[in-house]
């Protein structure tokens, strides 16, 4: 008998100190239900989101496409951002355009730099180019083909046009 007294008055201790969470419980069901519901459709979204991921992975085959890419080529502390070198060919095909009463020694060391950065974001871009190997007139005609394929890469570069815009007549 002492033993069920005991475990009696235990058992309403424990009820009086539960007592609060039951209240809380009882008044935040709708907060704890709601945090349930929504931690549940994020696991559901983003399970969705990595199955059509996936989908289309398997869709265009991005393995095959990304298995000669080598990313530590990325990670190299000397390796320059591609923003610089698109920064770097803005204020070069600048000066490049606009060379006029410059001496040719400048105009060269200019067009030397240019075409070392339109080399870097080729290799940034893994981008083709062949412009070490050529010379004078083969050389400009490799550097348009460069910008142009810069430009579809979607990296915008000065191409060799005249630093004018045209002139629009008004009727």
């Amino acid at each position: 008998m002492e033993g069920a007294r005991a475990l009696t008055l235990a058992l309403a201790f424990l009820a009086v100190a539960c007592l609060p969470v039951a209240f809380a419980l009882l008044f935040c069901v709708d907060e704890i239900l709601d945090r349930v519901v929504c931690g549940w459709s994020e696991w559901r979204e983003g399970r969705r989101e990595r199955r059509t991921i996936a989908r289309l992975d398997r869709a265009i085959e991005a393995d095959a496409l990304t298995r000669d890419v080598d990313l530590t080529q990325l990670d190299r502390p000397e390796r320059k951002p591609l923003e610089l070198i698109a920064a770097d060919l803005r204020r070069l095909g600048g000066h490049r355009l606009a060379a006029g009463g410059r001496s040719a020694v400048w105009h060269g060391s200019v067009i030397d730099a240019y075409d070392d950065r339109l080399r870097a974001a080729c290799r940034a871009l893994g981008i083709t180019e062949h412009m070490t190997e050529l010379e004078g007139v083969d050389r400009e005609i490799e550097r348009v083909r460069v910008e142009g394929l810069l430009e579809a890469a979607g990296l915008p570069v000065p191409a060799a046009r005249a630093g004018r815009r045209p002139r629009h007549r008004r009727a």
